[in-house]
């Protein structure tokens, strides 16, 4: 339903959002203790909780190699066992980031029974935080590449070890390579120049994974020993570590393919794509879209196709160069490679009732579990005159589903505080959690806002 100007002088809406903190504590119930609302922080947030796991057990096993290991003594540098570390990291990172990887950890989580705990089903929904053990394992890899690097140049100068000079180098150079990419991917850095971040990550990651196959076939050449050389690199589980590396990065690009799509612009904002190949999504996934096959790779969630229409949909909106450019000159065809994976609303499926969050084109995740009703779900959906933006097809379509939607006309009514709109439908729908796809601004908000109440929320994380 279409909220008219009222409510919002009802509900006391702030404007900042550090009033809304405010008006979210007084208004929800009892806020959760000191300690577990620090915990609810986006600081906080799993993601980063992974990560600092996984530094943690790395830098256990540096104390071991400094300690009880002898891995740096005045005679010995343990080469092998720090490049073994290296690698085992780095091909953890490529695993952490494969679709079957994250898709296995969301079947398994949501398959929880809607009776067990909601402490427990909230903290199973964190499934797609899973990135973060991407991240820990790929710059504690770095960090074992530089130790290595610099084991290996503090050998030579002191005339110890066995290293070549050329074998240095390369190590020195995957070391200067894999930082490049953790600079580059540091969240700031990434957001403001995403292209580069991507072209980074992608060309420096194929340079490295190059310097890896020769760095790793110098040392089991130096290692072998009376062995021939086939029969030591076959036992040595460092070429195994990336054979299984190269095989994980390699295996998206063998599903690359170019396919057809057709684009309906429903107004200078927004597009319409609708495709029809072999293999349609899932309900809740997201799936990356290029118009070339090397760079510009874009995740739009997968959306079923109207009614009397097969294929698939997905929305694209004006929010970048990219996606503008889109929306301007739309392609005949364009890439996918990879499979889909599953998005953050999958969640839904882990609570009897949910409360979904969307303003503007944060509407497009969503809309497939909006259109799936075996999860009730309560809309609030703030967005600048929807059916001018996005078709009255595409509006009348959600009324449909959702025939109580709260959608706030921002051009008719006004900017609302999200959090407090959002609550308001907490409440009165019953509902167990919410889901909030927004900017990273106002998700961060709503987010927060409700967890610091005990609530379950889930948001994007912005790990791509």
């Amino acid at each position: 339903m279409d909220l008219p100007p009222a409510p919002a002088q009802r509900v006391g809406l702030p404007n900042t959002a550090t009033a809304t903190a405010t008006a979210m504590g007084e208004d929800c119930a009892p806020r959760l203790p000191l300690l577990r609302r620090l915990l609810k922080h986006p600081r906080m947030m799993h993601y980063n909780r992974l990560i600092v796991f996984v530094v943690i057990v790395n830098l256990g096993w540096a104390v071991y190699g400094a300690t009880a290991g002898n891995w740096w003594t005045s005679q010995h540098t343990g080469l092998s066992e720090i490049a073994f570390m290296a690698q085992t990291n780095l091909a953890a990172a490529v695993l952490f980031r494969q679709q079957y990887i994250l898709n296995a950890a969301a079947w398994l989580a949501t398959r929880a029974p809607k009776s067990w705990p909601l402490q427990v089903r909230w903290t199973l929904g964190k499934y797609f935080h899973l990135g973060g053990l991407h991240v820990g394992t790929a710059v504690a890899g770095t960090l074992w590449y530089l130790a290595l690097a610099t084991s290996m140049i503090r050998d030579a100068i002191a005339g110890v070890g066995d290293a070549s000079g050329a074998n240095t180098i390369f190590v020195a150079t995957l070391a200067t390579t894999f930082s490049v990419m953790v600079v580059m991917a540091l969240p700031r850095l990434r957001a403001a120049q995403h292209d580069r971040f991507e072209i980074t990550h992608r060309f420096c990651g194929w340079t490295a994974l190059i310097l890896m196959w020769i760095n790793t076939l110098f040392v089991i050449n130096g290692d072998r020993g009376g062995r021939s050389f086939g029969a030591a690199m076959l036992t040595a589980p460092a070429f195994w570590l990336v054979v299984a590396s190269a095989g994980l990065a390699i295996w998206p690009w063998l599903l690359l393919r170019r396919v057809p799509v057709g684009c309906a612009r429903p107004s200078s904002h927004a597009m319409i794509v609708r495709l029809n190949h072999r293999g349609i999504p899932r309900v809740g996934t997201t799936r990356a879209i290029s118009r070339h096959p090397l760079v510009g790779w874009h995740h739009f969630a997968n959306v079923p196709a109207a009614p009397g229409t097969t294929g698939y949909r997905m929305l694209v909106s004006r929010a970048g160069d990219w996606t503008s450019e889109f929306v301007d000159n739309p392609p005949t065809h364009v890439w996918v490679r990879g499979i889909p994976a599953v998005g953050v609303a999958n969640v839904r499926r882990l609570f009897s009732k949910v409360v979904i969050v969307a303003t503007g084109s944060g509407i497009g995740p969503l809309l497939g579990h909006l259109l799936d009703t075996s999860v009730p779900a309560q809309l609030v959906w703030v967005t600048k005159n929807p059916r001018l933006t996005y078709g009255e097809g595409f509006v009348e379509e959600i009324e449909a589903a959702q025939p109580d939607a709260i959608i706030w006309d921002t051009d008719a009514l006004g900017k609302p505080d999200v959090l407090q709109l959002a609550y308001r439908a907490y409440v009165e729908s019953g509902a167990e959690a919410v889901i909030c796809v927004a900017n990273r601004t106002v998700t961060e908000q709503v987010v927060h806002g409700f967890e610091q109440c005990g609530i379950p929320a889930f948001g994007p994380i912005w790990d791509s």
